[in-house]
């Protein structure tokens, strides 16, 4: 056999035994790799995207309610009709207007209370006061504060776009009823005593009228 031809499978013999040794060392690409770059004028391929889930739990309303009951579903209906409208800030306010209407009917003080009563209450409330003044009583209230507020139940009509919302306060205060003479028949000045109420709040959502109106009273 002529030597060039003995040269060659020689060469060729010890490529072979390289490109195996160097299979054996490092491997196959089993893991990650870069994807090819495109080819001129290719466009480059399409990278595939998450699904994102819009929605999902409202803390809001869950933070308060039940998920899956109606009151949710009613407040979540206010919030679809209205957007700003915000659970946790009616709360808050709900919290100044009791201490507010409370403080009105104890003293006796209902004027400034008519845009927040609806018509019964208003005159259920000044029934009271008006029976205290033919009886020569006089009340002498201090609010402390406020120990529990919840959210009760929520209710809301698609038709007329009313909502109502009841919720159970449990304020704390001072209550002192004096005669005409000024002498003490009911109540300590000194005493604090614990008032137990659940009320119903009512509004026309979307309506430029922002003003909840106490519609129901409960002990």
């Amino acid at each position: 056999m002529d030597s060039p031809v003995i040269q060659l499978l020689v060469l060729a013999g010890i490529a072979v035994f390289l490109i195996l040794k160097l299979r054996n060392a490092l491997g196959t690409r089993d893991g990650y790799e870069r994807p090819p770059e495109p080819m001129p004028g290719q466009a480059p391929a399409k990278r595939q995207e998450f699904e994102v889930i819009q929605g999902g739990e409202d803390l809001d309303i869950t933070d308060h309610v039940p998920a899956d009951s109606d009151s949710a579903q009613a407040l979540a209906a206010m919030k679809h009709i209205e957007p700003s409208f915000n659970v946790s800030e009616f709360l808050g306010g709900a919290r100044g207007a009791y201490e507010m209407i409370l403080m009105g009917f104890e003293n006796g003080e209902l004027d400034d209370l008519v845009p927040f009563l609806s018509r019964d209450v208003f005159e259920s409330f000044d029934e009271v006061v008006q029976l205290r003044e033919r009886e020569g009583l006089s009340v002498e209230a201090n609010f402390v504060g406020l120990r529990e507020l919840a959210l009760s139940e929520a209710s809301f009509d698609t038709k007329t776009r009313e909502a109502e919302i009841t919720i159970r306060f449990v304020g704390e205060l001072t209550s002192v009823v004096r005669d005409r003479e000024g002498a003490v028949v009911e109540g300590d000045a000194n005493a604090i005593k614990q008032q137990r109420d659940i009320w119903t709040f009512s509004r026309v959502m979307g309506s430029d009228n922002p003003n909840w109106r106490l519609v129901g009273t409960e002990d």
